[in-house]
């Protein structure tokens, strides 16, 4: 049970982080950056772990290494959803 509240809390710590970096955080509420940041510790657990051998937080790696790798899967998202929602990129 405990894994699972800090599974939420970096969730949206890594969410809210995403959006600080793709400024879109005035956008966005708590719970967009929860899903943003476990949406994208997932997007990036299928694309990035592989290439670096590092689990994210989906797979309870709290390293420091899988929390990078979680934060650059939720700002991959982030672009994708602007890419979208834009039609463009800017």
């Amino acid at each position: 049970m405990i894994n699972f509240i800090i599974w939420l809390i970096l969730g949206g710590i890594l969410g809210w982080l995403a959006s600080i970096i793709m400024r879109t955080d005035g956008q966005q509420g708590i719970l967009l950056n929860v899903v943003v940041g476990i949406v994208g510790a997932m997007l990036a657990g299928f694309l990035l772990s592989p290439l670096f051998g590092e689990g994210t937080i989906n797979s309870n790696n709290f390293s420091l290494s899988g929390l990078l790798i979680s934060l650059v899967g939720a700002i991959i998202l982030l672009g994708i959803v602007n890419l979208f929602r834009r039609g463009s990129v800017r």
